[in-house]
């Protein structure tokens, strides 16, 4: 094992470097302060690296190492992944992202889909290609020194040294080249294609043998509704955010403010983590990104803090391609009938008795895409057409310029502009503020060339089901089903764009404001309810109900800024931002808790009838009643039982669908639909359901939320605030089973609270809700975790005077 290199502690050798680094902060302005030769990695409270050095292949080196050192594991299966190989290490049944969610593909079906993508050499033609569409050499050195990083630290433990038992020992862990990383980047950037139709491209086989045993096809109206449930199915438990960006008329003081609030997954390859990166007088970036990504993906510099938040673009289309009956792998296309393009992709697979066999399949493609035979799960049957993908982000590297050129932006005008000529984002929203006290909104990104015109002459009948907005749900993105038959229903390609098939990023919605700006993972339509925007349809809908969680997001700032919500004062400080978000107010509870009340309490001795039971709830009358704060904190009483109730009550429908007196009035989004009918059979029933379960599952009606809401972290049970996102809590928590126990699947992760002013540097908050490492022999294992459990935030530390006074300080100098 290679000799471990040990971390210098500042009351010794540290303290000459802690001295030097206080120095040079004092000396003046960050382009005067000279980088250290050697990558510099300074350790303050909770594990959290503040990473210096003389030049990107530097700071690369540093992320690299000081990543590797905490979540080795997760990383080293993230390669195997976009690699290929989990099945020839870990078996073709295994789930591809273990402990993400349960629906996840198979390791098989994933080996299958990367394989395609390496053999068609994806990465490396993009990377051949020049900024803004292959990476910028900045990118590149930053990359090149994370290699070097990641296999230094490897290197220094060795295989048989690493402490996470996850794989210590595993042959799978190796080290890692700049193609891996990229590869990585890659495959971060297309996930939200690649989730719902990587089983459906890898499995799809043109009718024949095998036709007899494929589902019937369904009718346009079932197919596009089907299609439609499991996306938001499937946007319900994976990930999602809140933003919020107040300019200086919203805060306290003036300047400007932001609140980022990611709900990312608490395990596997999407998990945060938190870094500073510093090149003195280039780039000076706090905050956190995904694992693997050597730039801050959302944080704040000197000047700008961003956030991202899931937006409702579709990053992919499906073309409807009629087949030939005697010889479905011809489609037809203007009238000439043209053959689809087969590929074999072959991978390795760990047989039971531990030898080594090999999957060979074919899969096929036409002029659009790929052919894929269902979405989510949902089958669309290859008999007499097929459905191919066209996916927006497949060509898309450029997601790293932007990242890297955010780290640098000088204030919300850059920020656009940058989103404007790398068009790199992937389904995301930006959501900015910067010294000058402006509040951004933007929603600018990879999108495909859709125009309302375009689509409606070119949509199917099942796409203008899913397009328009007739079977709208909350937060789901308008998908296009296009008529393959006309080529001229492709993506047009815009001159303005940064690639083929892209909209003209200037069409997209943006607004800077002086008050505030937000997003909800809701469309671009209400960043701000005095100034609704308007766009494309292909990009969301307007004129449509808000979710619970924008509403709560609008009302919060309105009330906070009007000094209407009860607190001192008017107008945003760190301290309420941070107050206002883990309150974990429940809009639902808002609207409907006293019609519930006033239900039950007039139930005739107390009873409901459900599936023939009669449920007696008049115990649970007086526990509503008095769970006044509406709030879901740890200590809050009736809010498990309400959440139960409000989950029944809904049954995956829209919000707008509840037996509402007030309907949804688009003149008052933010405050329509109201006035729950407490008379309404749904009512009752759900509240008996609610009730009856808890009674089943041995939970007290009044049991405090810490007792049934925490996670286990090497044998400690830690209760968790916040609750799920149809409640319109913005402190997003989603419970779920994780590898058989009880877990938080995903939710608030990395949150971030920043303020300016008008001379010195940002005051920054922030807290990463899983802790650093994912390692359970670390201790930043659940040390924030534990934090964020109490309400608690971490006093960000930007400055080197504030690095160098940590008394936590820890510093690894790297050769």
């Amino acid at each position: 094992m290679a000799r471990r290199r040990l971390i210098a502690r500042l009351p010794a050798a540290a303290v000459a470097v802690a001295a030097v680094m206080s120095t040079m902060a004092a000396a003046g302005p960050p382009a005067a302060v000279p980088g250290p030769d050697r990558p510099t990695i300074r350790y303050t409270e909770y594990g959290i690296p503040h990473i210096i050095a003389s030049d990107w292949e530097g700071l690369g080196t540093g992320y690299g190492y000081a990543s590797a050192k905490d979540n080795i594991c997760t990383l080293a299966d993230t390669y195997l992944m976009v690699n290929a190989q989990r099945s020839r290490y870990l078996g073709p049944e295994g789930k591809a992202s273990p402990g993400e969610k349960q629906d996840t593909t198979s390791n098989l079906n994933s080996d299958l889909y990367f394989q395609r993508i390496k053999d068609d050499r994806v990465v490396e033609r993009l990377l051949d290609q020049p900024a803004p569409n292959g990476p910028e050499p900045e990118v590149k050195e930053a990359i090149r020194g994370y290699v070097r990083g990641y296999n230094r630290y490897l290197a220094e433990t060795g295989v048989n040294g690493i402490g996470d038992p996850a794989c210590r020992g595993a042959a799978w862990v190796r080290p890692i080249t700049e193609l891996d990383v990229y590869r990585h980047a890659h495959a971060e950037i297309i996930m939200g294609s690649a989730e719902p139709l990587l089983d459906g491209q890898v499995t799809a086989a043109p009718p024949g043998a095998a036709a007899a045993a494929a589902p019937p096809a369904s009718s346009p109206e079932e197919t596009a509704k089907k299609i439609r449930d499991a996306m938001a199915v499937s946007r319900r438990h994976s990930m999602g955010s809140n933003a919020l960006a107040v300019g200086s008329q919203g805060v306290s003081g003036g300047t400007g403010m932001l609140l980022a609030n990611p709900h990312f997954p608490w395990q596997g390859k999407n998990r945060m983590w938190q870094s500073q990166l510093t090149i003195p007088g280039k780039v000076n970036v706090s905050g956190a990104s995904l694992l693997g990504f050597p730039a801050v993906n959302i944080g704040h510099n000197d000047d700008v803090a961003w956030s991202h938040t899931v937006a409702t673009v579709a990053p992919f289309g499906l073309f409807d391609v009629q087949v030939d009956p005697l010889n479905p792998t011809n489609y037809l296309v203007d009238g000439v009938w043209q053959p689809m393009t087969s590929q074999q992709v072959a991978v390795d697979v760990r047989n039971a008795d531990g030898s080594l066999g090999k999957v060979i399949r074919t899969l096929w493609s036409t002029r659009y895409g790929p052919i894929a035979t269902s979405v989510l799960g949902v089958p669309l049957p290859w008999v007499v057409s097929a459905h191919a993908v066209r996916d927006v982000n497949m060509d898309n590297l450029r997601a790293l310029n932007t990242w890297f050129h955010l780290d640098q932006a000088k204030d919300v005008h850059e920020v656009v502009d940058t989103l404007e000529t790398t068009e790199g984002v992937p389904f995301f929203n930006t959501v900015a503020s910067d010294r000058e006290g402006n509040a951004l909104y933007a929603d600018i990104q990879a999108t495909p060339n859709i125009t309302d015109e375009h689509a409606q002459s070119c949509l199917t009948l099942t796409g203008r089901l899913l397009f328009n907005q007739e079977l709208r749900l909350p937060n789901v993105p308008p998908v296009s089903v296009f008529d393959g038959k006309r080529s001229a229903c492709d993506w047009p390609d815009d001159p303005k764009a940064v690639a083929p098939g892209l909209m003209d990023p200037h069409q997209q919605p943006r607004l800077i404001r002086k008050d505030f700006v937000g997003n909800a993972n809701d469309s671009a339509w209400l960043a701000h309810p005095e100034q609704p925007l308007s766009f494309p349809r292909v990009m969301g809908d307007t004129a449509a109900p808000r979710s619970l969680r924008t509403q709560e997001l609008i009302l919060t700032a309105q009330n906070r800024i009007n000094g209407t919500d009860g607190l001192p004062g008017r107008g945003f400080t760190p301290e309420n931002m941070r107050q206002l978000l883990f309150a974990d107010n429940s809009r639902a509870a808002d609207l409907a808790l006293d019609a519930t009340v006033s239900m039950c309490r007039s139930l005739p001795f107390g009873l409901i009838l459900v599936d023939g039971n009669l449920v007696n709830v008049s115990e649970a009358c007086p526990i509503l009643a008095a769970w006044r704060d509406h709030d879901f904190t740890a200590d809050s009483r009736g809010s498990w039982l309400f959440e139960n109730y409000w989950a029944f009550l809904l049954g995956g429908q829209a919000i707008e669908k509840l037996p509402w007196r007030v309907p949804f009035d688009p003149k008052d989004p933010v405050h329509t639909p109201n006035s729950l009918d407490p008379g309404n059979s749904a009512v009752r029933d759900a509240f008996g359901r609610a009730v009856l379960a808890l009674r089943r599952a041995g939970v007290a009606l009044n049991a405090p939320l810490s007792d049934v809401q925490k996670i286990t972290r090497g044998g400690e049970q830690i209760p968790i605030h916040g609750s799920i996102s149809e409640l319109g809590v913005l402190n997003v928590v989603t419970p779920g089973l994780v590898d058989g126990k009880l877990d938080i699947t995903f939710g608030t992760s990395f949150v971030q609270q920043v303020k300016f002013t008008t001379a010195g540097p940002p005051q920054a908050s922030s807290l990463l809700a899983y802790s650093q490492s994912a390692d359970p022999n670390s201790p930043h294992y659940a040390d924030q975790t534990r934090l964020f459990s109490s309400g608690q935030w971490v006093t960000e530390r930007f400055t080197e005077e504030q690095i160098a006074a940590s008394p936590a300080l820890e510093i690894k100098v790297l050769s």
